[in-house]
């Protein structure tokens, strides 16, 4: 009888196992946020913590959903990698929506769900300052060798404008682009431009200059995997920081409040 009362017993406790939830993973609860050393957006502050706009931006995203924000940094290169694999469950670093894959031409947003679009931005051609003269126009750039980060949107325009003749020399971050120029290892950088005015023309960079020619504009979106109710649930947030005016608390502190938009038809 005994015997009996344990197998059902242990039978019972088996269907609970069964049926719990199978979607606790170990990253349920937290947002993990795929990024690069981007500034203003992501980069670190004098005590090595991660800081930016993005950065507050995935902070207060976090505060509204109840969820632990988290940052891990990645190649540029494998960020649909990173996805994929649960490495991450969000693009958030400066990530330009319109665009496509240097590679491949694939439209962005048919690689990954976009969140609504909430800044301008526009690549742009960095030099050393003795040459700024030599580049006014595209045509300028057309057989020169350019340096980008490889993956990015910065790369598919680099090879637009410098066209069969010219060179791009692949680099693994924006902020490497600047010394490919300082060094005078290429002739110009095509990087965007809310990373080139924190740079060029100050500090270690301030023999660089950014150049009068005009690129297409662009939009920062957040990405996610196809398919993820996460990514709606970060448009709700979104939605409210901007009506509440935190957003724009944030873009001030940053001086981005002239870039700052709110897309909601965007990534739908």
């Amino acid at each position: 009888m005994k015997r009996i009362l344990y197998i059902a017993l242990a039978a019972v406790m088996l269907a609970g196992i069964l049926l719990l939830p199978v979607s606790c993973g170990k990253n349920e609860g937290k947002l993990i946020c795929g990024i690069t050393d981007f500034e203003p957006m992501n980069f670190r502050d004098s005590s090595g913590k991660w800081t930016g706009f993005d950065t507050e931006f995935a902070l207060l995203v976090g505060e509204k959903l109840g969820m632990k924000v988290e940052f891990q940094e990645i190649e540029w290169t494998q960020k649909y990698n990173e996805l994929e694999s649960g490495a991450i469950n969000c693009i958030w670093n400066g990530f330009t929506a319109n665009s496509s894959e240097s590679d491949t031409g694939t439209p962005r947003t048919q690689l990954v769900d976009m969140s609504y679009s909430y800044m301008l931005n526009q690549q742009c051609v960095v030099v050393r300052v003795e040459r700024a003269g030599e580049f006014r126009s595209i045509a300028d750039v057309a057989g020169k060798k350019a340096a980008a980060e490889k993956g990015s949107a910065g790369e598919s325009a680099a090879r637009d404008i410098v066209g069969e003749n010219g060179i791009v020399i692949d680099v693994p971050a924006q902020i490497n682009t600047f010394l490919e120029v300082k060094s005078g290892a290429v002739d110009c950088a095509v990087v965007d431009i809310l990373l080139a005015q924190n740079m060029a023309g100050s500090g270690d960079y301030s023999d660089l200059v950014i150049t009068s020619i005009g690129l297409e504009s662009e939009i920062y979106a957040i990405g996610f995997k196809k398919g993820d109710e996460l990514r709606d649930k970060v448009n709700g947030a979104m939605k409210e920081l901007y009506d509440s005016g935190k957003l724009m608390e944030l873009a001030e502190k940053y001086e981005l409040q002239n870039t700052l938009i709110l897309d909601t038809s965007f990534g739908r």
